[in-house]
């Protein structure tokens, strides 16, 4: 035990950007759904994604034939092979790819300049946000798994490896369809918690009263991408950081345009539907001020 607990703390040293971000989930998903859902979570999306990768590689499925290289077993917490940092990632990779696919996808009402995501439980645990959210979960690796792979040039040092070389900028594609199937489990496992109703939080979430606290999860899904891009810059790797910049910046041209679509063609009844599932919203002062 004593021994966990030193490779535990041994991997917060070691890793402090990783928990830097779940202390960002933390505070975003209890604002958001609740801290029944957001801790709830942890355990459950952090089961999910270490089978993935323990079924990975030792059968090669989902994300391909990859190994890990055991350079840090005595420095950090590792689990049958896998770093434990590694999956505890996943959580907040998968949380942030939700929320954002959330904010997207749901009206949007200014307040001044503070935006107003009128989201529904309907929409939370449709079919369009699974698949979207396990869409933009998959485009994160896509800028963060090249540079993971470079690892030995920076403070992540070599941990993995592909036993083939892939084709964009070593990784296989395979890795990327791997990261489709289990964004779509960790996302519809979140659903299905945010669904519970024993689960969901006695009270109004403070991003209801307070909306700005409801963008801290597009913020960390943006904070990550911004992250690895600078990583990227940072070890030289010219073409990658090039070729992941135009990818970030296609992706913020387009949410931003469809953003002020949706600003500018919003249907009264969206905020109707909002405030019957989130009474107290301040939404409802959104509504007043449209007369």
């Amino acid at each position: 035990m004593i021994d966990v607990l030193q490779l535990l703390w041994g991997t917060l040293c070691l890793r402090p950007y990783v928990f830097i971000f779940l202390a960002v989930y933390l505070v975003a998903g209890v604002c958001h759904l609740g801290w029944r859902v957001t801790s709830a979570f942890i355990p459950l999306g952090y089961a999910v994604a270490w089978l993935s990768e323990y079924a990975s590689i030792h059968l090669g499925i989902p994300y391909g034939d990859y190994f890990y290289i055991p350079a840090t077993v005595h420095e950090e917490l590792w689990v049958a092979g896998v770093p434990f940092m590694d999956s505890l990632s996943y959580v907040f990779l998968s949380y942030c790819s939700y929320a954002t696919a959330l904010f997207l996808l749901s009206p949007l009402r200014f307040l001044g300049a503070t935006p107003v995501v009128l989201e529904t439980h309907r929409l939370r645990k449709s079919s369009l946000v699974l698949v979207f959210s396990a869409i933009l979960f998959t485009f994160l690796d896509v800028i963060i798994d090249p540079v993971a792979l470079r690892g030995e040039r920076w403070f992540l040092g070599q941990i993995y490896g592909y036993r083939h070389e892939g084709v964009y900028f070593g990784v296989p594609l395979s890795n990327f369809a791997g990261w489709l199937v289990v964004g779509l489990a960790l996302v519809a496992l979140l659903q299905q918690l945010a669904s519970t109703t024993a689960l969901r939080p006695g009270r109004l979430p403070l991003s209801w009263r307070y909306p700005l606290v409801r963008m801290l999860g597009p913020v960390l899904y943006g904070s990550i991408l911004a992250f690895n891009l600078s990583v990227t810059f940072w070890i030289g790797e010219v073409l990658l950081a090039t070729v992941g910049v135009f990818l970030v910046g296609l992706f913020v041209l387009m949410g931003s345009v469809w953003t002020v679509y949706k600003v500018e063609h919003l249907p009264e009844h969206a905020i109707i539907c909002h405030l019957e599932d989130f009474p107290g919203s301040c939404a409802a002062v959104a509504r007043d001020s449209r007369g």
